[in-house]
């Protein structure tokens, strides 16, 4: 059996005097270029630096667009959303040493995420690796080792004619399920050396499969089909695979309750009459789920956030379906199937033919989620609720948001529609500060056309508050909510609930609306009575914007807890 990709094309004749005659002035970085215009890459996120010059120079002579970001680990989360927008593997360009280290926790959340991002460092120059102290510029004895925990896989170029190969690795590893971001570092004297190398013409980097074993389906299709209370959770799997539809048919051939994860919001219709939404922080919800005789976990590892904090026991048999071998039964017991989420689900609908009928699972949806709706307005918690019904008014339903580790995603990761497979995104996978406005600005970058919204509060926004330059140079239509309380109101509420008083928790921060305004940012400061109108304001008006809420918010009581 031949394979198109198995086939070895013959150079034309014009190939052929190209490679030949390479053009003169080209150095290591233009074959990094290269590359990736011919692997299919069109835009590469990234901040220069004094050994990474000879990569950048050679953008000058590509047709790669660069968006440059003000800090590394900002370009890494652009990156990062750039990646789970548009399903491909979104290029980093960094240089050597503290530049490349300032990347990693938006590395991190990446890997936890699953979002494909193709990092290319700068290193020292070749003399200079192996471990010894030769005293270079942002000498590590050895950089990789600080990525090898954090990303899929690493690739270390020594000579020009190994930058091609390893791009071209790097990018299919990438790609890849489960997706995820990889590192890729090429010494300095490399990257600035003239070459005669022929000029890379085009990439060959297939992803590899991910297929499930037949005799594994057989197994899960017959539980499923045969069980008398089957539900569904559905995690960040289902969305990377762009396996939301089959999804949906599946639940509705079996009549199956859907819960999605944090990171699998919009893998399932919220109003759907199978739909118990995403309110996994509850305990109706876990205990819906534990009473399953057959629950099918898709493309989650059943993690902290996933599992009401490791407080869910499922008592009935647990089918999982997982890219990540590491996640595969890691915390609960199951028939694992090690598989693509897409190719998975549609191996069980060719496997499950016959429709299960049960008129009883919309009434039992609607009966849990009443439970939860009167344990929520017991708490005289209107404020955060309404604030998410104004948001919800003024983005347009298929505009992605990005939401930052704030009170107001906390509650956006349970009670927020977000209409829509892959439209809402959160740094929930790695849980870092920072996230949301650099994250949005890659989705900007990723589809113009669409207004983007990002959500931080005060603490974090000035994480990231130098890329309302970026925002303003390459004129990107994010609106920008800053929910702003004094502090890092989570903390504040965490430690005074433990401790009874809080240390550490309380900021100065700018005039936001001021700030804003000095990048030549427009801003307006709203109250939770006129934010719909400011938001949608901002959405129609292309370009960066600022809108501050001034606000104190609250997290409803959780249930994992007792006493």
């Amino acid at each position: 059996m031949t394979h198109d990709h198995d086939l070895v094309l013959r150079p034309t004749a014009a190939q052929r005097e190209a490679a030949l005659n390479p053009p003169p002035g080209r150095t290591g970085g233009d074959l990094v270029v290269e590359t990736l215009a011919g692997l299919g890459a069109t835009t590469v996120f990234g901040l220069p630096g004094q050994h990474a010059l000879g990569l950048f120079d050679a953008l000058r002579r590509s047709d790669l667009r660069y968006v440059g970001l003000r800090v590394e680990n900002n370009a890494g989360f652009a990156a990062d959303a750039y990646g789970r927008i548009t399903g491909e593997a979104a290029p980093l360009l960094l240089s050597t040493g503290p530049g490349a280290l300032t990347s990693l926790a938006a590395l991190q959340e990446a890997a936890a995420a699953s979002a494909p991002v193709l990092a290319v460092s700068s290193q020292i120059p070749t003399a200079g690796l192996g471990g010894g102290r030769h005293g270079y510029l942002h000498e590590l004895p050895d950089q990789s080792a600080s990525f090898r925990g954090v990303v899929k896989s690493v690739h270390t170029v020594r000579t020009q004619s190994q930058i091609p190969s390893a791009i071209a690795a790097a990018w299919e590893s990438a790609l890849t399920a489960p997706h995820g971001p990889v590192w890729v570092e090429i010494p300095q004297d490399v990257l600035l050396a003239e070459t005669t190398i022929p000029v890379v013409t085009g990439g060959d980097a297939f992803p590899e499969e991910l297929p499930p074993r037949p005799e594994l389906t057989a197994v899960a299709a017959h539980l499923l089909a045969t069980a008398a209370r089957p539900a569904i959770i559905a995690g960040g799997g289902v969305v990377r695979a762009d396996a939301a539809g089959k999804l949906r048919q599946l639940a509705e051939r079996l009549s199956a309750p859907v819960v999605t994860t944090f990171g699998g919001k919009g893998a399932f219709p919220w109003t759907h009459p199978l739909s118990l939404q995403s309110w996994l922080e509850d305990r109706h919800t876990t205990d819906f789920l534990e009473d399953a005789d057959v629950l099918l976990v898709v493309g989650s590892g059943l993690g902290e956030l996933s599992s009401n904090y490791h407080t869910f026991k499922p008592r009935g048999r647990v089918v999982q379906i997982e890219a990540d071998l590491g996640k595969l039964e890691s915390n609960h017991p199951a028939l694992g199937i090690h598989a693509d989420a897409r190719l998975a689900l549609q191996a069980l609908l060719e496997t499950i033919e016959e429709p299960r009928e049960d008129p009883s699972a919309p009434e039992r949806v609607r009966e849990v989620l009443a439970k939860i709706r009167a344990r929520i307005d017991g708490q005289e918690l209107t404020l955060e609720q309404d604030l998410l019904a104004s948001i919800r008014r003024a983005l347009p339903s298929l505009a992605p948001s990005f939401w930052d580790m704030t009170i107001l995603a906390y509650w956006a990761w349970s009670a927020f529609d977000p209409r829509g497979a892959n439209t809402m995104h959160s740094a929930q996978g790695s849980g870092g500060l920072g996230y949301a406005f650099p994250a949005a600005l890659g989705a900007a970058v990723a589809d113009p056309t669409s207004p983007v919204l990002a959500v931080s509060g005060d603490g974090g926004a000035l994480y990231s508050v130098a890329e309302l330059a970026t925002a303003r140079q390459y004129d990107l239509n994010v609106t920008w909510l800053i929910v702003d309380d004094g502090g890092y109101g989570i903390l504040r509420e965490y430690m005074t609930d433990a401790f009874g008083e809080t240390t550490g928790t309380e900021l100065t921060r700018p005039d936001f609306v001021a700030l804003a305004e000095s990048f030549g940012v427009p801003a307006v400061r709203t109250s939770p009575e006129t934010l719909t109108e400011n938001l949608a304001k901002s959405f129609a008006t292309p370009g960066p914007s600022v809108v501050v809420l001034p606000a104190v918010l609250r997290m409803f009581a959780p249930t994992h807890v007792t006493g």
